[in-house]
C-alpha cells in the first residue's frame, strides 16, 4: 500500500454541510486546508446518498453559505436533481485553490503529543494509498466524532439524567440510548399504473394499525424519516445491522402503500431507496460549555454566541419504528437561540474543533441543534475561527478569549446572522457621503443589523447608489448583499433545498424575483479613471464580496434588472 505525507494549517474530518462549510470558510480566509471525507459525494445526510432536506431555524431562514448553496441549486437544478445537487457541493470545495479534497477517505487513527493533535491517518479506498495528513488544527465534523477516542477527547453518549442539569424533558435515569437512524425513500408519480413486488425478505404490513401513528400520504415534502431504528442499539457499531432492518421495514412499508389498502399510489413508482442510513445521534464531544436545554430555551443569551438555531426541540423515541406511541415530540424553543463558541472546541484536546451534530450538548439540546443548516452555521462558525487562530498562532480556546468580537465580525461578514449581534461599520464607510440616483434613501445600506427582514435600498434599471469619499480612500474589501426573499420563502416552506417525492407534473424551481441578477460595480481611482471592479449577467448570490486593494474616491453600485430589485448591504471596508 502506498504512504503519503500530507501538510496543512486545517484540517477537517467529515464532509457534511458542517465539514464542508468550516473547510470551505477557512480556505476563503486563506488558511491552508484539508478536507477528509469518506464518501464518494459531500452533503452528509443532504447528499444523494441520504436524501434529507435541509433543516433549520423555523422562522429566521439562515444565510451565509447554506443561502450560498440553496441559490445556487435554484438557480441550476430547477428539477432538483440530487446528482446536479451533490455537484453543486463539490463544485465549493474543488474552486478554492487553499482546499485541498480527499473523497472516499476514511479517518483511521490519530497520534497526539501531549493534548494536541499532531495527525491523522486516513485511507482511501478507491486509490488503496493510506495519508498521514499533517496539521496544526484540526475539526471533527465527521458526526460519529471519529477522533473522540483516539486523541481521549472527552465526550459523551446518550441521555443524561434529568437531575443532572435539571432538565425537564430529560428521562429520569441516563442511559446510552439515542436517537435513531433512517434510510429513507422517495417515490415518482407516473401517467400510468406502476406495479410493486417487494423481495421476499421485506416485513409485511398488512393494514394501517401495522403503522400507527405513522403518516404515509404521499406528498412532495413525505420522506419517511419515522422510519427510524438503531436508538436501542450501539448507533455506530450497530449500524450495518441496523441497516438491514431499515431496507426490510422500509421496502415493507412501500409494499403497504402499494399493496395493501387504498392509498392513492396506483401511479407511484419506488424512485429510491437508501443504503445508507442517514443518523441523528451518537457520540458528542465536551467543550468547556455544555449547551443543554435551559439554554436552548432561554434563546442562549452568551456573549460568545457565533451561531444560532431556531428548530424544536425535536427529541425522536429510542425505538424509533417499533414505539407505537408518536414517533417524536416537539418540545418548543425559541426560533433564534445562541449557540456559544464554547460549545465548539474541546475541554481536553488543545487544538480540536467540532462542527455538527458532535458539538457539546447535552441529549436534550442536541435535538434542537442538530438540523443540518443550523449545522452548517457553526461549521462556518469553525472555519472563520481557524483562520484567526492560524493567524493569531494561538488555540481554539484563546480565539474565544481574546478575539471573540473579531470573530464575530468575520461571521457577519460572511452575511451569516447572529442574534443581538451588530455588525461594526468601518469609519471609512460611516464618514463617506452615501447618494442614491432614484431618491430612495440609501442609509440602510450601510446599517449596523443584519437580519433577513432588515430595510433594503430599491430600485430598477440605470438606478444607481454610490460612495463618495473626501478624498482617495484605500479600500480593502466591498460588501454587497441583495434581498433573495429568505423570510417569504420560510413563510411559503419553500427553504427546502430538495424535494422528497415528484409528482407527475412537477414546476420547476426558480431563483426568487426579489434577487438582484444584473448589476456593475465600478469604482473612480485617485486620478479619476473609472474601472469596474465587477459586472454581473445572471448572478443567483445573496452575498458578494469584492477585494479591493486600492485607492479609490468613489465606489459606485448600478442595478440592470427591468423591475424592482432590493439590495440589503452595501459597506465599504
Amino acid at each position: 500500500m502506498e504512504h503519503k505525507t500530507l501538510k496543512a494549517d486545517f484540517c477537517v474530518i467529515g464532509g457534511g454541510l458542517a465539514g464542508l462549510a468550516a473547510a470551505v470558510s477557512a480556505a476563503r480566509r486563506g488558511v491552508k486546508t484539508i478536507l477528509i471525507h469518506d464518501r464518494p459525494v459531500l452533503g452528509g445526510n443532504a447528499s444523494s446518498e441520504v436524501r434529507m432536506w435541509i433543516c433549520g431555524s423555523n422562522e429566521f431562514m439562515e444565510s451565509g453559505f447554506v443561502e450560498e448553496l440553496r441559490l445556487e441549486n435554484l438557480y441550476r437544478n430547477p428539477l432538483q436533481n440530487y446528482s446536479v445537487w451533490d455537484s453543486i457541493l463539490y463544485g465549493k470545495a474543488i474552486a478554492e485553490k487553499n482546499l485541498t479534497l480527499l473523497l472516499n477517505t476514511s479517518c483511521m487513527d490519530c497520534r497526539t503529543e501531549g493534548n494536541r493533535i499532531i495527525s491523522v491517518t486516513a485511507w482511501q479506498l478507491t486509490t488503496y494509498i493510506k495519508f498521514e495528513v499533517f496539521a496544526d488544527y484540526f475539526a471533527d465534523c465527521s458526526g460519529d466524532s471519529i477522533l473522540a477516542e483516539s486523541s481521549g477527547a472527552e465526550y459523551r453518549t446518550g441521555h443524561e439524567a434529568r437531575a443532572e442539569f435539571g432538565e425537564s424533558i430529560a428521562p429520569e435515569t441516563a442511559d446510552r440510548k439515542t436517537m435513531g437512524m433512517s434510510c429513507l425513500i422517495q417515490a415518482r408519480e407516473m401517467d400510468t399504473p406502476q406495479k410493486f413486488i417487494p423481495p421476499e425478505w421485506a416485513h409485511t404490513y398488512s393494514s394501517d394499525a401495522d403503522l400507527p401513528n405513522r403518516d404515509h400520504e404521499l406528498n412532495f415534502t413525505q420522506n419517511f424519516w419515522w422510519i427510524e431504528l438503531g436508538g436501542e442499539d450501539d448507533s455506530i457499531r450497530d449500524t450495518e445491522t441496523v441497516r438491514d432492518e431499515l431496507l426490510k421495514t422500509a421496502l415493507g412499508v412501500w409494499d403497504h402503500i402499494k399493496n395493501h389498502g387504498d392509498h392513492g399510489a396506483d401511479n407511484w413508482a419506488l424512485e429510491w431507496i437508501g443504503f445508507l442510513p442517514g443518523k441523528r445521534e451518537s457520540r458528542r464531544y465536551v467543550g468547556d460549555l455544555l449547551m443543554n436545554q435551559h439554554h436552548v430555551s432561554s434563546g442562549g443569551r452568551f456573549d460568545d454566541i457565533v451561531a444560532y438555531g431556531g428548530w424544536t426541540m425535536d427529541d425522536h423515541h429510542p425505538a424509533g419504528f417499533r414505539y407505537p406511541g408518536n414517533p417524536n415530540i416537539f418540545h418548543p424553543a425559541p426560533t433564534d437561540f445562541g449557540i456559544s463558541y464554547r460549545s465548539l472546541y474541546s475541554k481536553n484536546i488543545d487544538n480540536l474543533w467540532f462542527a455538527g451534530r458532535n458539538i457539546s450538548v447535552t441529549h436534550v439540546a442536541l435535538s434542537a441543534t442538530r438540523v443540518m443548516a443550523t449545522c452548517a452555521c457553526i461549521g462556518e462558525a469553525v472555519g472563520v475561527a481557524a483562520s484567526i487562530a492560524v493567524r493569531e498562532k494561538i488555540q481554539p480556546r484563546e480565539v474565544g478569549q481574546k478575539f471573540i468580537r473579531d470573530l464575530q465580525q468575520k461571521i457577519l461578514q460572511n452575511d451569516c446572522y447572529l442574534p443581538n449581534v451588530a455588525m461594526d461599520i468601518p469609519q471609512i464607510c460611516k464618514n463617506a457621503a452615501l447618494t442614491s440616483s432614484n431618491g430612495v434613501s440609501p442609509e440602510s445600506l450601510r446599517s449596523t443589523v443584519l437580519r433577513q427582514d432588515a430595510e433594503a435600498w430599491h430600485g430598477r434599471a440605470g438606478d444607481f447608489v454610490e460612495y463618495t469619499f473626501a478624498e482617495p480612500q484605500a479600500i480593502s474589501g466591498i460588501q454587497l448583499i441583495f434581498d433573495s426573499a429568505l423570510h417569504r420563502r420560510r413563510a411559503e416552506f419553500k427553504h427546502l433545498n430538495m424535494k422528497a417525492n415528484y409528482l407527475r407534473h412537477e414546476v420547476p424551481v426558480e431563483l426568487p424575483p426579489e434577487l438582484v441578477r444584473n448589476f456593475k460595480l465600478t469604482a473612480e481611482t485617485a486620478c479619476g479613471e473609472t474601472v469596474t471592479l465587477c459586472e454581473a449577467n445572471e448572478n443567483c448570490r445573496r452575498l458578494i464580496w469584492f477585494s479591493a486593494p486600492d485607492k479609490y474616491s468613489k465606489i459606485k453600485l448600478t442595478l440592470f434588472d427591468d423591475a424592482d430589485r432590493k439590495v440589503i448591504g452595501f459597506r465599504i471596508f
